[in-house]
């Protein structure tokens, strides 16, 4: 993670994954299959035409395949699902799995999906609770 990888007119870089229980409040909220994955990224366009971003997979270490979850509602920030990139811009925000928790390699391709590359992304689950204070150990 954090490495550009550049594949034909794409450039690739994966910036943090989030793991979360699930999307939204209340009795509205998505709850997945197995657990929510988000892997906020930025893919660049060097070309001087547009370029349409592939769908995305994460792999296993057992050689399991999963493809990204097409509906994006409450992601924050989502990358959306079908991604034009228009000269020497950038698509930027997060891809979103529903996968067991899991050490992964997302899959990424070039505009025309013949070139691939891995890039790893180790388990670390991050909390979304605030830091807080410790109690301190009283008067010395």
């Amino acid at each position: 993670m954090g490495d550009r990888v550049e594949l034909g007119r794409l450039v690739y870089t994966v910036f943090e994954t989030r793991w979360v229980s699930q999307l939204g409040e209340g009795p509205t909220a998505r709850v997945p299959q197995h657990r929510f994955f988000l892997v906020r990224m930025n893919v660049g366009n060097t070309a001087a035409a547009q370029a349409i971003v592939p769908n995305m997979t994460i792999e296993d270490d057992q050689g399991n395949s999963y493809p990204e979850v097409r509906d994006g509602e409450g992601v924050p920030q989502w990358i959306g699902f079908l991604r034009p990139v228009t000269t020497l811009d950038a698509a930027s925000g997060n891809v979103l799995f529903d996968v067991p928790p899991a050490h992964y390699k997302l899959r990424v391709t070039d505009e025309d999906s013949q070139r691939a590359a891995l890039v790893d992304i180790p388990l670390s689950f991050r909390s979304d609770a605030p830091d807080l204070p410790t109690p301190d150990a009283g008067p010395k």
